[in-house]
């Protein structure tokens, strides 16, 4: 994973400081890419650990076409949490203590964690227990999973993205319009967060199958991780669907980022040696890439260094 830790150097040095949406700003670059050979070992960083098991639970919520939080929280995965919990303290039905601004006040105030953290704890636990007030505050809006697997046209029918490029590999692999989009401009005022990763291509050529993704803006110290490691699980299982072996993840950012309040972390994490990759193991069982659970994803022989924790920019 040598491509993500010369990235990182990359906007140290060369990056431009800008502010941004949520009030932390940034060091950022315009327009970089990174090539990992899939073949060569499943690309999840080593210097710090990534948490696969979110990964392919996220992962898998964007292929059921889901877009509630309740799904990922019955899997223990909390990284969508924090968009759903601001709508519903700025919501009229909540009464709670002032959340206003919770994001950037948790990190700098410790007292007003302990109440943000207690507040978030009865947010899940409502989440979890009360389907109704799951329906109303635990929808992210037409995100991801809603994009990929049931895209409303203007006539009112539903487009299956995912689906349609996974036929079109099996009958017409030369085509250059295996896209997936995520980023569907008259749904964007209604989502939590308008997609970071909008589009990505595949591309097939000596029996191996490629992904492109396209991603507008990259929290390179929090987000990029999972977005490498989930695009590579996607092109492993869509080649495993399509019978043909994997080629290339490239990724291509716009915005690539790095929060003013990550900058500690990616020079700690830059001191640490590269381990050897991981293997990636799928159960043969699941039929369809729509089919596998979250224990039918696993890596043989991951051994990072350990986590380096970072406040998360909402």
């Amino acid at each position: 994973m040598k491509q993500y830790l010369e990235l990182e150097k990359y906007v140290l040095e060369h990056g431009f400081q800008k502010g941004d949406r949520t009030g932390t700003g940034t060091l950022s670059t315009f327009g970089y890419q990174m090539r990992f050979n899939l073949a060569a070992g499943f690309p999840i960083l080593t210097t710090k650990r990534v948490p696969f098991k979110l990964v392919v639970s996220e992962l898998l919520w964007f292929l059921h076409g889901d877009t509630n939080i309740r799904y990922l929280l019955k899997h223990n995965n909390n990284i969508w949490n924090e968009w759903a919990f601001e709508r519903y303290v700025k919501s009229a039905d909540y009464s709670g203590p002032d959340m206003t601004d919770f994001g950037l006040r948790a990190v700098k105030d410790a007292s007003f964690n302990e109440l943000y953290q207690a507040e978030m704890a009865k947010f899940k636990t409502k989440i979890l227990t009360d389907e109704k007030f799951s329906t109303t505050y635990g929808e992210l809006g037409n995100i991801y999973g809603k994009q990929w697997r049931a895209w409303k046209t203007s006539t009112n029918e539903t487009i299956d993205q995912l689906n349609e490029v996974i036929q079109m590999i099996k009958k017409n692999p030369d085509s250059r319009r295996l896209i997936v989009s995520a980023w569907n401009p008259e749904d964007i005022p209604q989502m939590a967060l308008p997609p970071c990763h909008t589009l990505f291509q595949f591309y097939v050529a000596n029996g191996k199958l490629s992904c492109q993704l396209y991603q507008r803006s990259a929290d390179i110290f929090l987000g990029v991780p999972f977005n490498i490691a989930s695009y590579a699980l996607l092109t492993h299982l869509i080649a495993r669907e399509t019978g043909l072996d994997v080629g290339e993840f490239v990724h291509t950012l716009g915005d690539a980022h790095l929060y003013n309040n990550h900058l500690e972390q990616v020079k700690e994490q830059l001191t640490r040696d590269v381990r050897p990759l991981p293997k990636l193991i799928l159960n043969e069982q699941p039929k369809t890439i729509f089919d596998f659970d979250v224990a039918d994803i696993t890596l043989d022989g991951y051994d990072p260094h350990p986590t380096i924790k970072a406040p998360i920019s909402v």
